[in-house]
């Protein structure tokens, strides 16, 4: 690695991998998407295009990176950021094994609690980090990535100050000791990824009726007493108590709002990644949100039935293939 810059290589860049990547290469790293062909070529045909819901509005040329879905750019790679969905962490592991160099650095930026433990147990010997990203990126098309909500990236810290290195101008990174606990904390959050593809309606819309957030309340309610059962420590994702933050979903609309509309930093068009996969037909990660307090609930003898239901609702979604199905609150708790 040299001082200046790094070399950095994005294993699966969908929407979050693209948008990190071409942050990154605007702050002078050396930035590869391993990524599907129809990515590489319309990042190749028309530049890699970063826009945020504040108003920033950025061009990465296409000759700035290395695009390819061949895994052997992995080797060039001082560090490798793991943006693949949970269900393809085990394969992209198995490619890191085979293709980075052995000194490189793994990074999970990652939905769920479990894909970090998979990447170190497959690739032992090898200095393996968490990430935790809290903010949502929508794909527009045509090599544009939009990010749609607020927050900086928090990378476990093992005293080499890696965050120091990757912080740009157009991506902050933020350091943790107990990367486990804010894994759990934007578990917590991301429970609506998935009301959200069920609702198909904007998350500012969503959040502003008091029917969704008491849905997504009593949901986080049912997730945190499996947590306490579980005896898991978790690191609030933001200044409030995860515990304080059901009670505040539940408030009237109008006090919500007054006491917490300004933290609420959307993009009106925002939407899930889960509602982008129903919506392009693909599976989801139903399985390492939900699905994740379904099972904990069962080692300690509980039951989490909103969350059953939920995972059950998504999967019949997939199943179908019709895109985000529309429900309301009532349907989703019948």
């Amino acid at each position: 690695m040299t001082a200046s810059s790094l070399s950095v290589c994005i294993a699966g860049a969908g929407s979050i991998g693209c948008f990190v990547g071409g942050c990154l290469a605007s702050g002078g790293h050396r930035v590869a998407l391993l990524a599907r062909p129809q990515i590489c070529d319309a990042i190749a045909a028309h530049g890699l295009r970063l826009t945020g819901y504040e108003g920033m509005d950025k061009l990465i040329p296409a000759d700035r990176l290395t695009l390819s879905d061949d895994p052997a750019i992995l080797h060039h790679a001082d560090v490798v950021l793991v943006t693949v969905k949970g269900g393809d962490t085990a394969a992209i592991a198995d490619l890191i094994a085979a293709h980075a160099r052995p000194d490189a650095i793994a990074i999970s930026l990652q939905n769920g609690v479990d894909n970090l433990g998979l990447l170190r147990d497959r690739l032992p010997g090898r200095t393996v980090l968490g990430g935790m990203v809290p903010f949502n990126v929508l794909a527009r098309g045509g090599g544009h990535y939009h990010r749609a909500t607020s927050g900086d990236i928090v990378l476990e810290d093992d005293f080499s100050h890696l965050f120091e290195r990757l912080s740009v101008p157009l991506l902050k990174m933020l350091p943790t000791r107990d990367i486990a606990g804010v894994q759990w904390g934007k578990l917590i959050i991301n429970l609506n990824n998935a009301l959200n593809a069920l609702s198909g309606i904007p998350l500012r819309e969503q959040l502003a009726s008091r029917a969704w957030r008491r849905l997504l309340a009593d949901q986080m309610a049912e997730a945190l007493k499996v947590m306490k059962a579980a005896r898991i420590r978790i690191v609030p994702m933001t200044q409030l108590p995860p515990a304080v933050t059901p009670f505040l979903l539940r408030l009237p609309d109008g006090l919500f709002h007054l006491l917490l509309g300004r933290i609420l930093q959307i993009d009106p068009q925002a939407r899930s990644s889960m509602w982008e996969d129903l919506e392009r037909r693909r599976k989801t990660e139903v399985d390492q949100l939900q699905g994740v307090i379904v099972r904990l609930a069962r080692q300690h003898g509980l039951r989490a039935p909103l969350s059953e239901r939920v995972v059950a609702l998504v999967h019949a979604a997939e199943a179908r293939g019709e895109g985000p199905p529309g429900l309301t609150p009532p349907e989703i708790r019948a």
